[in-house]
């Protein structure tokens, strides 16, 4: 643990400058005018003046700083920390209705214990780890990822069997995917069925629902279902679709009028794979 002087204390400030002005005097000062043709001998010779340094008396005291040290704080120490100091930086974060904070210097999501669902919390992180702390105390630690857009998973935050604690759920966005479409609510439906842990699915299966709002339902629709011809279901693969208006393509259309443009009621669809 670092504990640095206090700001605007200058007696901490004092007690520091008379030991380094004394570490000066009694080694620094001596090897002034000595020459030395190596580290190993420059060291072997500070080492020599430093414990001659520690077994000086005190002027006031009848003891040197090396029996002050055995006597009295010697039995005060504890092991070094096995892992080696890192510095921590700080971010806040709100818990989002997935049960996860958002990391924005790697862009990843972590998660914490459901009952933290919007709650301002900090994030203490360094090179190798990330902490969720709220009201001073630890709700969470994850070994970092450098993976943008990666979710990082503890199956015990999440709240997959605590329904009762968040509207959100795989039918909950289906239903909402419904209202869109049949290959809309197919599309959801795999996104979130494809992953480990719904929540991880619910911003991607949101993702695609709002698409509407720029595309509309009809072709949102039709997107849905040439990514489900093509086995290729994700929020990327169909706005790509969109974005190009390969779901308005004379051949993608071609093909609808050969099939009689049939909707079929089953959710779970699979066409042909000559869409990639």
């Amino acid at each position: 643990m670092v504990n640095p002087t206090r700001s605007y204390s200058p007696q901490d400030k004092a007690l520091v400058e008379n030991a380094v002005h004394l570490a000066y005097q009694r080694i620094y000062y001596p090897l002034r005018e000595m020459t030395f043709f190596s580290l190993a001998d420059l060291n072997k010779e500070i080492k020599l003046l430093l414990e001659c340094y520690n077994n000086l008396l005190f002027q006031r005291k009848e003891a040197s700083r090396l029996e002050l040290f055995q006597s009295v704080e010697r039995e005060y120490l504890k092991p070094l920390s096995s892992t080696r100091y890192e510095i921590k930086e700080y971010r806040r974060a709100k818990v989002q209705k997935i049960g996860y904070i958002y990391f924005s210097p790697d862009k990843t999501y972590y998660s914490v214990p459901y009952r933290y669902i919007g709650k301002e919390t900090t994030l203490h992180y360094t090179k190798g780890m990330v902490e969720v702390y709220y009201n001073q105390q630890r709700i969470a630690i994850h070994q970092r990822s450098g993976s943008k857009g990666a979710y990082i998973t503890n199956k015990d935050h999440l709240s997959s069997s605590h329904k009762q604690y968040s509207q959100w759920s795989p039918q909950y966005f289906k239903n909402k995917a419904a209202v869109h479409g049949s290959y809309v609510a197919a599309c959801v439906e795999r996104i979130i069925a494809a992953l480990d842990y719904p929540e991880t699915g619910y911003k991607r299966a949101m993702g695609v629902i709002q698409l509407h709002k720029s595309y509309g339902s009809q072709r949102l629709d039709n997107a849905c279902k040439r990514a489900i011809q093509a086995d290729a279901v994700s929020y990327n693969r169909i706005t790509n679709i969109l974005k190009n208006n390969l779901d308005q393509s004379s051949l993608f259309l071609q093909e609808e009028t050969d099939r009689g443009s049939h909707i079929p009621k089953h959710a779970n669809i699979r066409g042909a794979s000559n869409y990639k």
